[in-house]
């Protein structure tokens, strides 16, 4: 995941920052305690598709 892309995104529900987790292939928020999966290099920033963690 690209690093000048991690600076700007966050998280749709808590507007926390996200770290990526290469092992899920995901956007982790720390805050919400969720995942949000990355696709073909496209982050999932949809609230009702994140999976609790």
């Amino acid at each position: 995941m690209d690093a000048d892309l991690l600076q700007v995104l966050a998280c749709p529900r808590c507007k926390g920052g996200l770290t990526y987790n290469a092992l899920s292939q995901s956007l982790d928020c720390m805050g919400c305690k969720l995942h949000y999966l990355v696709k073909e290099g496209i982050p999932m920033l949809l609230v009702e598709e994140a999976q609790p963690f």
